[in-house]
């Protein structure tokens, strides 16, 4: 199973918000590269970037700081999500050095715009859902749908998504503990791979991980309990690399 930092990204900085909002932000850091050479240094064999202030305005925001990780970590393998609305937009993060792309507000509202990049993107493409109070939310988690996670995974069976995030709004920044049976269900229904997100805390969350890594659970994206030090990244990487 993968432990994955996460970096997000507002106005080039690296932050946290509580429960998907943009006006509880604590900031962490100035300087992503240097972030990001701290996980690195730990252990983490994948990067999660996101592009906050991406996933509000619909389009790219925060590349340069981008551009600045995967250049001072070329052979990092790094997902981005925030802000992917069109097919031009996933390709020049790719050319940029990204290994994957996370389509979440399309994914519910344009379906076939997943099929179509999974088409001309092989392996490269990962699903973002984020489940609020049950149902999917889009555009930066500001908008609820009336979709269930389950339901907007299925439509891309055989697609040849890489995997999907799921992350679960109501608990993300909060240390509250992953929703592990949301998490696990999601994988043994859809028979897709899912990394868990939302709410890790400490090592008792990796362990409860663990015990569902068979029905498909692949990782789990990390941002608060490393950054306020709940959780040591290094002892979980080496936590989960004893199962293997």
């Amino acid at each position: 199973m993968l432990i994955i930092p996460a970096i997000d990204l507002k106005n080039g900085s690296c932050v946290r918000l509580k429960q998907g909002r943009m006006d509880d932000a604590t900031t962490y850091s100035d300087d992503p590269v240097a972030t990001a050479t701290r996980w690195v240094e730990a252990g983490s064999a994948r990067l999660h970037v996101v592009d906050l202030d991406g996933a509000f305005a619909g389009r790219p925001e925060n590349k340069e700081a981008v551009a600045a990780i995967l250049g001072a970590h070329p052979t990092l393998p790094v997902q981005l999500g925030g802000g992917v609305r069109d097919l031009a937009t996933i390709e020049a993060y790719l050319d940029l050095g990204l290994a994957w792309v996370i389509i979440g507000t399309q994914a519910v509202k344009e379906p076939r715009f997943v099929t179509e990049a999974c088409t001309l993107f092989p392996g490269q493409i990962i699903v973002g859902v984020d489940a609020k109070d049950g149902w999917v939310a889009t555009e930066g988690w500001a908008e609820a749908s009336t979709v269930s996670a389950t339901e907007v995974v299925k439509r891309f069976a055989g697609d040849g998504v890489s995997s999907v995030v799921y992350t679960d709004i109501g608990r993300d920044g909060m240390l509250s503990g992953v929703n592990i049976d949301a998490t696990a269900g999601l994988a043994r229904e859809t028979g897709c791979p899912v990394i868990a997100s939302g709410g890790l805390k400490g090592l008792d969350d990796i362990a409860a991980l663990l015990e569902v890594e068979s029905d498909g659970v692949i990782g789990a994206i990390t941002g608060r309990a490393i950054y306020e030090g709940t959780l040591d990244l290094a002892q979980a990487i080496e936590m989960t690399e004893r199962t293997r």
